[in-house]
């Protein structure tokens, strides 16, 4: 029965950052995965994401049975009809745009959807969870949401601080996403979110991702099915059922220089620890229930088990993506 109405959901997974190849598409497949939002760039600049572009349209070609890319939410609708795995680009970072606001419709062109002010470090645009003052949206962040808006991509507060954040819900006058964190409450990590935050961000209209990355959740790579959903069942509380979801933040077949590459990009010359903490150094050990993408029919079922109605279930699994993106995609 589960499993039945796992297949028969859109699945929308919002946020992986894996090695693509072959295996890791099949296993989207199998794991009934419609569309999963793709990191295509860290710290890269406006070539080095035209490259990763490239990269995603010899990706496109050579496994076409598989996946297709997403250019607007109609797209993730054929993808489900079509049984394909649906592709949609987005950046960790605003090193795509460098120090131009007129970068952010040409992206955008290239169907770059998602975009992060900041990752851990102060940016152009906002501050990053590992700064010690933050400072805010800066002046150019303010035009830079202004024109996201205008285009529709979708900001992204995951890795920001929490004044930065803040300032992204009030200045954004669409809905933003914070595709991949989890709450405060339920795990002490910079990267987390207060219920001040979550709080602002659900009466504004935008979306949570609840990440499965151990560094993210309670005991680690030991966090039990049922700890998660303890964490999705307040938070659904605390911010309403519509304004959750799933972002993994799956990193699947990374070797470490790619972690390295995420933490330290060009800025530092030793490993980056984050939290001041060298038990963080490499890549976690996954968690039991979630090794891949294949584990996906587990969450439903735990989301299930738990007592989430099937129309709750099918929101935080894929519809609450749908929407916010439906509507934050479009042009204004």
């Amino acid at each position: 029965m589960h499993n039945t109405l796992h297949n028969e959901m859109i699945i929308i997974d919002g946020l992986q950052y894996s090695n693509w190849n072959r295996t890791i598409f099949e296993q989207l497949h199998h794991g009934g995965v419609t569309m999963v939002h793709a990191t295509i760039v860290y710290h890269e600049q406006i070539r080095e994401t035209l490259l990763r572009i490239a990269e995603w349209n010899r990706h496109f070609e050579l496994h076409s049975d598989l996946i297709m890319p997403i250019k607007s939410t109609n797209d993730i609708h054929r993808a489900k009809s079509l049984g394909k795995v649906g592709i949609m680009f987005g950046a960790q970072n605003c090193s795509p745009i460098e120090d131009d606001v007129g970068m952010i419709p040409v992206m955008r062109e290239l169907h770059l959807m998602i975009m992060q002010l900041t990752y851990n470090n102060q940016s152009l645009l906002a501050s990053g969870c590992y700064e010690a003052t933050d400072s805010g949206v800066t002046r150019f962040g303010r035009q830079a949401i202004k024109e996201m808006n205008r285009v529709g991509m979708i900001v992204d507060m995951s890795h920001s601080g929490e004044r930065s954040t803040l300032d992204a819900i009030e200045i954004s006058e669409r809905p933003i996403v914070i595709s991949h964190a989890n709450p405060l409450s339920f795990h002490k990590a910079k990267r987390n979110k207060s219920d001040t935050v979550l709080k602002a961000l659900g009466a504004s209209g935008g979306l949570l991702g609840f990440s499965l990355y151990p560094f993210h959740l309670k005991n680690g790579s030991d966090c039990t099915l049922d700890d998660f959903c303890d964490m999705v069942e307040s938070t659904a509380e605390l911010m309403g059922i519509d304004h959750i979801g799933i972002g993994t933040d799956l990193c699947q077949a990374q070797p470490l220089s790619v972690l390295e590459w995420m933490r330290n990009g060009r800025w530092s010359k030793t490993m980056d620890y984050g939290e001041g903490s060298q038990s963080n150094a490499n890549w976690p050990r996954p968690l039991s229930w979630f090794n891949d993408s294949r584990d996906f029919p587990k969450l439903t079922q735990g989301l299930l088990q738990r007592g989430f109605s099937h129309a709750d279930v099918a929101k935080i699994m894929g519809q609450n993506w749908l929407r916010l993106l439906d509507e934050g995609l479009t042009p204004q």
